[in-house]
């Protein structure tokens, strides 16, 4: 079946219950960005209220969600849309199976930012959170049959079409998440499409969290903390560039 001609009840028909945990990297400078330009505790606290009243409504579903879960409902995806969201459909909350994989997949948006920019030559090292997510959703999974015959249309580094359609469809069937291979991490992934706020199985994240180092750079990006690295070439991104 074209990844075009999917229908509800046959996604419907290949769900399974998913539970496990995914893991996703964030910039760490929310309160940092605020702590700047106050005096107190009082005063940030008073910031940060009133930025959260100019922020948009959350959906429903995502209302007791800890900040971390439901900004990516929040919020309209990037100019382009993301892989398994166009420009006019809900928050999807994008995980994925290790820290490595959240770093490839972060680390190559990142990366697509510093060539866009003009006269950059580098993004200098920013702190970014580490954390993990409980859930419990319907999901599909693309790598298994029948959806692998698709496997081009889930994978291809640039055109989203064929995966926004499919979201389009797992929405009307009432699926929670999609697991899908990791097109950045070049060693074999997978990672997972949250599409609804009620795939979590609890409110907040897991109370153990990193925090890494990013540093960009034209032709590669790399990850520090501690005494731990990761680094990832910029030369199998190319192609999506």
């Amino acid at each position: 079946m074209s990844s075009n001609t999917w229908t509800p009840l046959a996604v419907s028909s290949e769900a399974q219950a998913w539970r496990g945990s995914l893991w996703r990297m964030v910039e760490a400078q929310h309160v940092a960005s605020t702590m700047k330009i106050v005096d107190s505790q009082a005063e940030q606290d008073l910031l940060e209220t009133l930025l959260e009243a100019s922020k948009p409504a959350l959906p429903p579903g995502a209302e007791t969600l800890d900040y971390l879960l439901a900004t990516p409902f929040r919020y309209p995806p990037r100019r382009s849309g993301s892989r398994f969201r166009s420009l006019t459909d809900p928050g999807v909350f994008y995980g994925a199976e290790s820290v490595r994989t959240a770093s490839a997949e972060l680390g190559y948006w990142r990366w697509q930012f510093l060539r866009d920019a003009l006269d950059l030559e580098k993004l200098e090292p920013v702190a970014h959170t580490a954390f993990r997510a409980d859930v419990s959703t319907l999901a599909v999974d693309l790598r298994k049959s029948p959806f692998n015959a698709d496997a081009a249309a889930w994978q291809h580094p640039s055109d989203y079409s064929g995966t926004q359609a499919f979201a389009c469809v797992a929405r009307e069937a009432e699926i929670g998440g999609i697991v899908y291979q990791s097109v950045r991490d070049p060693h074999p992934a997978w990672c997972m499409a949250l599409l609804t706020p009620h795939a979590f199985a609890k409110p907040r994240p897991q109370a153990t969290m990193q925090t890494w180092w990013l540093a960009v750079h034209q032709d590669q990006v790399i990850w520090r903390r501690e005494s731990k690295s990761m680094t990832f070439s910029a030369a199998a991104w190319l192609g999506a560039a």
